[in-house]
């Protein structure tokens, strides 16, 4: 061997060895940044348009980069994992053939471009294959809102617990248990399980429990112990919503100068709520914010007002579908401003939605207000046709009852979007001597009952409102210390209503 050849070998050798610390350097680089690919990457749509789905298997932070106006578009445009992204394709109602591509891309990936193309009305037989085009259901009951509210018997609300927020000074702290109620048990769901409810409401702040508050991200721990009260309920085999609650009140401001950063904050909160619960099934729902209005500012709303504050439906329920999954087809539920009925009536918009039929409208009901919720001197104690002439409120009787739930299934039900009562009920007066007291109970349940009765007639799903304070001015059905029927008269006239 000479020496060019010893040369020519050395030179072989290095370079063996500097492509297997490459090849090993590469493959360190490609198990921290961890899987991604597809199961096709092109798809052809007729001209009438429709659906298809790309498989994606992952366990990385991923994001599909598109034209925004184009006539195509995936049904998740970033999340970390596997899902199913659902393409859209719009009729081509042209002659000419098209073409349109996306990026997936991941950090320490190459990009992956996906070409999606389209048949003109020229190029094929004007077949609509639309019907045979069905969206991957992900397990989810194929079910409209209308039909699932149907499944839904009478709620009860979790209050004064996981939303316990306070602010001081633009600072938010808290706990669960920061408004007086202790946290909440196993037992106490069993017991409202036992006692015939059979859907639960859990508001829910987050705001107080952020690990950076200039990108919103929400603590895992909170993300946890919210879902460990959840699957309380599940595990009852309970329908159960969650939502967007005050939250320290930063989205009462509905105003163009507030719009921008508001729904940053909302898109933010709920993509992170939405990714972290995508794999529970149906009986889990998702309520965008919680009575929204100008802060301290009860009356007619404007049209800004209106305007903004609908944006925020908007921006949730794209925020929930954006994450894919189980949340392409989860139930949505959007509010009317302040949760009114009659602002309900006449300025909510259902927003727009990839999904047809998943959406329901939620409004709250404290009528009147002299018996219902107010504390100080000049309330009512008692409400009803069989009350009249005594210490009763001049308005607010079974007329507006009938009158108000009637307009909601008229404007709604009526036209296939179901209605959720978040909230109604009347505060329990203890601090009445004997006889009074007496006819204010009686009184109240006839009221729990009849609003509970007329809901359901109309086809809204009532969820009585529970603060957990079971003396004078309070709502709690339970208490919550031993989870055991604190007012089983009311919890039954509830109960029998709902039947």
């Amino acid at each position: 061997m000479n020496i060019y050849k010893y040369l020519l070998f050395f030179i072989l050798i290095a370079g063996l060895l500097a492509a297997c610390g490459e090849s090993e350097e590469a493959m360190s680089e490609t198990l921290s940044y961890g899987s991604l690919s597809i199961d096709q990457d092109s798809l052809h749509f007729a001209s009438s348009g429709g659906k298809d789905t790309i498989n994606l298997t992952s366990d990385v932070v991923w994001f599909i980069t598109f034209q925004s106006s184009s006539w195509c578009r995936p049904s998740i445009q970033t999340a970390k994992g596997n899902a199913k992204v659902i393409v859209t394709a719009d009729e081509n109602d042209s002659t000419a053939f098209r073409t349109q591509t996306f990026t997936l891309s991941a950090a320490g990936h190459d990009t992956i471009v996906i070409t999606i193309t389209q048949s003109s009305t020229e190029d094929e037989d004007e077949t609509d294959y639309s019907e045979y085009i069905t969206p991957d259901q992900t397990d989810m009951r194929e079910l409209d809102a209308l039909e699932f509210s149907k499944l839904m018997g009478v709620g009860w609300n979790i209050g004064n617990s996981l939303e316990s927020i306070t602010v001081s000074g633009g600072v938010y702290s808290g706990s669960e248990t920061s408004w007086g109620n202790p946290s909440v048990t196993k037992q106490l769901i069993d017991s409202v399980k036992d006692a015939g409810f059979n859907a639960i409401r859990i508001p829910v702040s987050w705001s107080h429990k952020l690990d950076n508050t200039s990108t919103y991200k929400i603590s895992t721990s909170w993300k946890k112990r919210v879902a460990e009260v959840v699957n309380y309920a599940l595990d009852n085999d309970m329908f159960v919503i969650i939502n967007v609650h005050w939250d320290g009140g930063w989205m009462n401001d509905p105003t163009y100068d507030s719009q921008t950063s508001i729904n940053a904050k909302l898109d933010s909160l709920w993509k992170q709520i939405a990714i972290y619960f995508r794999d529970y099934d149906d009986r889990l729902l998702f309520a965008g914010t919680n009575e929204v209005h100008v802060a301290d500012n009860y009356g007619t709303p404007t049209s800004e007002n209106i305007a903004v504050q609908n944006s925020f439906n908007q921006t949730f329920v794209n925020a929930v579908r954006a994450t894919g999954g189980r949340n392409f087809y989860r139930q949505l539920i959007v509010q009317a401003y302040n949760t009114n009925i009659e602002n309900a009536c006449s300025y909510l918009t259902m927003p727009d939605d990839q999904v047809e039929n998943r959406l329901m409208a939620e409004v709250h009901f404290y009528d009147p207000y002299d018996f219902a919720l107010q504390e100080s001197t000049g309330y009512t104690t008692q409400w009803g046709e069989n009350y009249i002439g005594g210490d009763v409120s001049s308005w607010g009787q079974e007329d507006w009852v009938d009158e108000a739930f009637g307009m909601m299934k008229t404007y709604f039900v009526d036209k296939g979007v179901p209605v959720i009562l978040g909230e109604y009920g009347a505060l329990l007066r203890t601090m009445l001597d004997t006889d009074a007291e007496a006819a204010h109970v009686a009184a109240r349940n006839y009221y729990l009952n009849y609003i509970t009765k007329t809901a359901k007639a109309n086809g809204l799903v009532p969820f009585y409102w529970d603060n957990g304070v079971t003396g004078n001015n309070g709502f709690g059905l339970f208490d919550r210390s031993t989870g055991q029927k604190a007012h089983s008269d009311a919890i039954s006239a509830i109960i029998s209503a709902g039947n």
